[in-house]
C-alpha cells in the first residue's frame, strides 16, 4: 500500500523554507494570455484550465515537492497484484464550497460518467476502466479489464483525476452545465466570479480541510492578451505573476536581469512541450506518408529554434522527450532539415511543381497557445513555400481553432503545444491512438489510423514490468515518427515571471497547475 503524503507536512516545510512566516491575507494577481472558457478540469485538461480551477477543484493525487505521487483527496492506495483493481481511501471530513459532503459516489460518478466519456485525455486512461465500486463514503475500488500500473495511474491522476460533485452535475447536460464555467469544488479557493474576456476570481474557502490554510484572501486571474500590456502590468505591480510563456518571450529574456523578478522553469518541470504540426489526412495530398515526411524535411528547426524563440530549446526526436528518462529511446531526430529530400519526395508522391512553381496549397490553423505559435506558423509558411506548397493561414482565437481543428476537422495542418506529463499514456499517446470522441482537444483527429500504434499504445499502458513497458514504447515512438500524423518538432520546458514579493511558490514540479494553498505575498 502506499501512503499520500501528509499534506500538512508538505506545507510547513515550504514556509519554513523561505526563512520568514508566512504572512495570511493578499491578493495574488495572475496574468493569463488567454481563455478557453471551460474551467472545469473533469472535462477539459489542459494547462489553461488548471492554472485557474486546481486552486477550486481537487484531484485524488498531486506531485510533491520531490515529484513523487502525495494524496490530496485520497489519503492512501493499493493495487492488485493483476493490476485490475486499485482501491483508494479518501480523505475524510470534507466538504464541497456548496456544503455538501465529498464522498466516494462523487469519484464513481467523475470517474464513469466524465473522464471516462468527456476528458480529453481521460477517455483514453480510462478505455479499460469496467466500474467504481463504493464499498462505503470513503473508499473507491476501480475496477479493469486490463492491467493497469499503479505508477501511471497515479502520475495519471494528478492532471486527468479533478473530482468533480455528483449532486451538481448527474441528470443534466454534462457540457451545458453552468458548473463548467462556475466551478464548485472543495479547493482552497471559492469561485466568485468569470466575466469574459476579463477576469477570473476567487475567495479564501474557510472550510478548507487543510487547517490554517489558505494564506491568501483572493487569487484574480486577468486575461491580457496584449503582451506590452501583459508585461507592463507584471512591472508595475498590477500582477505578481505570469506562467506558462504567457509573457512575449522576449520580456522573459529581459526580465531575467531584473532583481524584482524570478524567471525560471522551476516548478514547471512536469510540463514538458513541444512545437507541434498536426497533418488532417483526410486530405488526398497529406493521406500520403511521403508528403508528411517531405513538409518535415523542408522546415529548419534548429533555425527557428535560434532565431525565433532565444534557443529556448531543442528540436524534438519524438512524442517523449529526453527528461522522460523513464521512457526516452535516445533516437535522433527522425526529419532533419533537408529541401532537396523534401522535394524529392513530392515528385515521387506526383506532385510537381505547375504554375509559378506551386504544387499545391494548405489551410494551416494556429492554435494559439503562446506568442511562438503564429511565429512558427509563419516560418512553416515561408519553407513550405520554398517547396512549392502554399500554405494560407488562418486565424481564431484559442477556442474557435480548437473546435475547428479538433470537432469541425475543417483544417489540413494545425500547429500548437503538445504536453508530456511523466508517462507517455497519460497525455501523449492519446494524440496518435484511435478512438477518441469527436471534439476532444489534442486527440486523434486527423482521420489517421494504424492498427500496429493502437496495439501497441494498449500493450504499453498495461504492462506491469517497467523495462517492458520502456522497450513497448520505444516501439512505439519508431512506428509514430515513420508514419508522422503528428510531428512533434521542438522540445522546450515552460517559464514563469514572478514577482519576489510572493512566497510559498513554485514548491513542486507542478506548481503552475497545484493549488496553492500554501502560497503567500508581501503586504
Amino acid at each position: 500500500m502506499a501512503q499520500g503524503a501528509s499534506a500538512q507536512g508538505a506545507s510547513a516545510q515550504g514556509a519554513s523554507a523561505q526563512g520568514t512566516a508566512p504572512r495570511r491575507g493578499g491578493v495574488l494577481t495572475v496574468q493569463l494570455n488567454g481563455e478557453q472558457r471551460v474551467l472545469n478540469p473533469a472535462i477539459r485538461a489542459s494547462t489553461g484550465v488548471y492554472v485557474i480551477t486546481s486552486k477550486i477543484v481537487e484531484p485524488l493525487v498531486d506531485l510533491d515537492q520531490d515529484g513523487k505521487p502525495a494524496g490530496v483527496l485520497a489519503t492512501s492506495w493499493e493495487a492488485a497484484p493483476d493490476g485490475k483493481t486499485v482501491t483508494f481511501r479518501l480523505r475524510q471530513g470534507v466538504t464541497w464550497h456548496d456544503g455538501k459532503p465529498f464522498t466516494s459516489a462523487d469519484v464513481q460518478y467523475t470517474a464513469m460518467e466524465l473522464w471516462k466519456k468527456y476528458l480529453n485525455y481521460g477517455t483514453q486512461l480510462q478505455l479499460y476502466l469496467e466500474a467504481v465500486d463504493t464499498p462505503d463514503p470513503h473508499t473507491a475500488v476501480f475496477r479493469y479489464s486490463r492491467p493497469m500500473p499503479l505508477n501511471l495511474l497515479l502520475r495519471a491522476l494528478c492532471d486527468l483525476g479533478y473530482v468533480a460533485p455528483r449532486h451538481v452535475f448527474e441528470g443534466t447536460n454534462v457540457l451545458e452545465n453552468p458548473a463548467n464555467t462556475a466551478p464548485i469544488g472543495t479547493g482552497p479557493f471559492k469561485f466568485v466570479s468569470y466575466e469574459r474576456g476579463q477576469h477570473v476570481i476567487a475567495e479564501r474557502n474557510p472550510n478548507y480541510w487543510r487547517e490554517g490554510f489558505p494564506y491568501l484572501d483572493r487569487i484574480v486571474w486577468r486575461f491580457i492578451t496584449d503582451k506590452a500590456a501583459a508585461s507592463a502590468a507584471l512591472e508595475t505591480g498590477q500582477v505578481q505573476l505570469s506562467t506558462y510563456n504567457a509573457l512575449a518571450l522576449a520580456d522573459l529574456d529581459r526580465l531575467k536581469s531584473d532583481p524584482r523578478f524570478t524567471v525560471s522553469s522551476k516548478g514547471l518541470e512536469a510540463n514538458a512541450f513541444n512545437n507541434t504540426l498536426e497533418f488532417n489526412t483526410r486530405r488526398k495530398e497529406l493521406a500520403d506518408v511521403r508528403v508528411r515526411r517531405a513538409i518535415a524535411h523542408a522546415i529548419d528547426v534548429p533555425f527557428f529554434i535560434e532565431n525565433f524563440i532565444y534557443g529556448l530549446g531543442k528540436p524534438a526526436t519524438g512524442p517523449i522527450p529526453s527528461s522522460s528518462t523513464a521512457f526516452y529511446p535516445n533516437n535522433p531526430a527522425p526529419y532533419p532539415f533537408d529541401p532537396k529530400k523534401s522535394a524529392a519526395l513530392l515528385d515521387e508522391a506526383g506532385y510537381k511543381r505547375g504554375a509559378g512553381g506551386t504544387r499545391f496549397a494548405l489551410k494551416l490553423v494556429p492554435i494559439m497557445n503562446g506568442e511562438d505559435v503564429p511565429l512558427l506558423a509563419t516560418f512553416i509558411q515561408q519553407s513550405l513555400q520554398a517547396v512549392g506548397i502554399k500554405v494560407d493561414i488562418v486565424n481564431l482565437d484559442t477556442a474557435g481553432a480548437l473546435s475547428t481543428v479538433y470537432r469541425d476537422w475543417n483544417f489540413d495542418l494545425a500547429t500548437g503545444w503538445h504536453q508530456y506529463r511523466g508517462d507517455p499514456a497519460v497525455s501523449t499517446t492519446v494524440w496518435y491512438r484511435s478512438g477518441s470522441p469527436k471534439g476532444a482537444p489534442w486527440t486523434n483527429q486527423y482521420g489517421w489510423q494504424s492498427d500496429l500504434v493502437d496495439r501497441l499504445t494498449d500493450e504499453a499502458a498495461s504492462e506491469l514490468d517497467p523495462e517492458k513497458r520502456k522497450a513497448l514504447y520505444a516501439q512505439w515512438v519508431k512506428a509514430v515518427n515513420d508514419e508522422i500524423p503528428v510531428w512533434m518538432m521542438t522540445e522546450r520546458t515552460f517559464l514563469s515571471a514572478t514577482s519576489k514579493r510572493v512566497h510559498g511558490d513554485h514548491n513542486t514540479p507542478r506548481w503552475g497547475s497545484g493549488d496553492w494553498h500554501d502560497a503567500w505575498i508581501e503586504a
